[in-house]
């Protein structure tokens, strides 16, 4: 009987500290409100200048909160075009929800159309003191609509600095249909990037310093949808508007 006891309180202790193991829900928005959650998100709002004119990639839109908007439980980042002027809307969690290490999970769907350029990424919680790129990037997902079926997935470093050789394009047929789940999981030795739980590309360098490893601090979250630029193209297809960059929900575990 003491046996049969012991057996008992050992699996009871085994399963306990395989349950405390497990990572934990520390940041969900399912989007479930009338409007953006402004406790966790903040709106990015212009064209970047004067101090960072078309965002740094002299992309052609201008942020507007009225291209961002929560429907049926979903976030809708909507590009647009009135006149000869672009808009769109990029959002971020700055200095309101930040993380060290970790799994993202944002389930999206992308927009479809040449010269648009959504995106799912990550910036270091030091740039307005450590700048770009010392900062660090971390690019959970960028598609550019001229190249239809592509993912890339990048970082961004000083020793990069800018170059994009930590990087990886993956090629889905019909990634554009419907919606695909974009997961990174970061920790102190590794990146890996997922899509659809697919791993995809895993950065770690050998030597990791503030040159090549800006990634041991808080980042924080952006969701955005850019036109034109130096990455979505010189050519827009003006037939495409309105068009929706939608996310159902962003998840983070620790």
């Amino acid at each position: 009987m003491i046996f049969r006891f012991l057996i008992i309180a050992l699996s009871l202790s085994f399963f306990g500290e395989r349950q405390s193991s497990r990572p934990t829900l520390v940041f969900l928005d399912e989007f479930n409100g009338d409007s953006l959650n402004l406790n966790t998100w903040n709106y990015e709002l212009g064209n970047g200048c004067p101090t960072l004119c078309g965002w740094g990639n002299n992309e052609w839109q201008e942020y507007n909160k009225n291209n961002v908007a929560t429907v049926n439980s979903q976030l809708v980042i909507s590009a647009t075009k009135q006149g000869d002027k672009y808009y769109s809307g990029r959002i971020t969690t700055k200095d309101k929800f930040e993380f060290t290490y970790g799994t993202i999970e944002v389930k999206a769907q992308l927009p479809k159309g040449k010269g648009l350029w959504p995106a799912i990424w990550m910036l270091g919680h030091d740039i307005d003191t450590n700048t770009w790129p010392a900062c660090g990037e971390i690019d959970i997902m960028e598609y550019v609509g001229k190249q239809p079926g592509k993912i890339h997935t990048t970082l961004h470093t000083p020793e990069s600095f800018g170059q994009s050789f930590n990087t990886k394009t993956t090629t889905i047929d019909s990634i554009e249909d419907g919606f695909h789940i974009y997961k990174t999981i970061w920790s102190p030795s590794q990146i890996q990037f997922f899509i659809d739980n697919l791993l995809v590309y895993t950065f770690s360098p050998e030597i990791k310093d503030d040159i090549t490893w800006p990634f041991n601090k808080p980042f924080y979250i952006i969701l955005n949808l850019a036109v034109g630029g130096n990455f979505g193209g010189s050519e827009v297809d003006e037939s495409i508007f309105p068009e929706d960059f939608i996310i159902d929900y962003v998840k983070v575990f620790q």
